[in-house]
């Protein structure tokens, strides 16, 4: 045994806490020889007073003590943090003491004595709490390390999400001055359109940095915030609709999010331009559900209704987008024939 603890660069200290004088000085020659320094304290509270001092390696603290036992100090050892590893010695032959010191926090414990073979023992137990402490201590270090790289690396990914978000909107701002430079109708309502489009991915990305959430998105909050942009673009005196939202708190995703967000928009929008006549009133109602491992999701109003098989309202570029954005989430869009109005759902599997 070296007379230094290695990775401390200091010699071994042990805090003795022991009322028996005499065993004291006989447990500081053999463990001296071992290459431990000792430390005597006579009573708890001495010891206490040693440990908050520092530099304490290791303690053997002894059972039976004049005013009190080893079991009446030990908590108040284990609750101080980082403390040094605990040996339990007990000269009863009571192992439930012994049982009782573990549970308590004691690292190991021996049955006192005053044989060479004691003191092998003890320097052993005491080496075996040693190394112990030392793989918790590098353990800890390590997933610190771990944490630390994980919090920069979440802490980059919000900056990313930061200026997707940003420059989604500034290709945003973009198109609406360009709809602002056009007088024909249907180039206005196609840059509006791709506006809305970029708004529905930007609303992710600026809840992904918000949140700082890594990888999933809380589709509830997300409609909701998303709903209440689209309602507030889109609502005028010739749609004086509300998007009612009933959903779910759902964790997706992020990938599916977005594909959820376009279709979602697409819907919405769609209802808004065609469900009701101008200037009549009505609601268009989203609502999620989640069933086991699917997600279900309806979008409905009460209006004139809409044949799918039928041609195609404006461009056919919304129907296009979504059956693709439905075919990557691997789903199919179905229209219920039975609503007097018209009912989109869609349903996929979450994970």
């Amino acid at each position: 045994m070296s007379e230094s603890s290695g990775d401390t660069g200091h010699p071994i200290r042990i805090l003795y806490i022991d009322d028996d004088e005499e065993l004291a000085l006989l447990m500081q020659k053999n463990l001296g020889r071992r290459g431990f320094t000792l430390e005597w304290a006579s009573d708890g509270a001495t010891g206490l007073a040693l440990l908050a001092e520092g530099g304490i390696d290791a303690i053997v603290l002894d059972h039976f003590l004049k005013a009190e036992t080893g079991l009446d100090i030990l908590p108040r050892i284990v609750a101080i943090p980082d403390h040094p590893p605990v040996i339990y010695a007990t000269g009863s032959g009571d192992t439930s003491i012994a049982v009782a010191a573990l549970k308590a926090g004691a690292d190991d414990y021996v049955l006192k004595g005053i044989s060479p073979d004691y003191f092998d023992l003890l320097a052993a137990a005491l080496e075996q709490g040693l190394e112990r402490a030392r793989f918790r201590r590098d353990t800890a270090q390590a997933q610190e390390v771990i944490r630390q790289q994980r919090d920069h690396a979440e802490m980059l990914l919000a900056e990313v999400n930061h200026r997707i978000a940003n420059s989604l909107g500034l290709v945003g701002a973009l198109i609406r001055m360009q709809s602002s430079m056009t007088s024909d109708q249907v180039a206005i309502d196609a840059l509006q359109e791709t506006q809305m489009r970029i708004n529905a991915i930007a609303s992710v990305h600026r809840r992904l940095y918000t949140n700082r959430q890594v990888g999933t998105v809380q589709v509830d909050e997300y409609l909701s915030s998303l709903l209440t942009e689209l309602e507030a673009s889109m609502r005028d005196e010739k749609r004086p609709h509300r998007v009612v939202l009933t959903s779910q708190p759902v964790n997706l995703a992020t990938d599916k999010v977005i594909t959820l967000g376009l279709i979602v928009s697409e819907l919405v929008t769609n209802a808004f331009k065609y469900a009701y006549q101008d200037g009549s009133p009505g609601e268009i109602n989203v609502i999620v559900e989640q069933d086991a491992d699917r997600l279900r999701v309806t979008v409905e109003d009460a209006g004139q209704g809409f044949d799918p098989s039928g041609p195609a309202k404006g461009t056919g570029l919304g129907t296009k987008i979504l059956n693709a954005m439905a075919g990557s989430l691997k789903a199919e869009l179905v229209y219920d024939g039975q609503h007097s109005g018209t009912r989109a759902i869609l349903a996929f599997a979450v994970n």
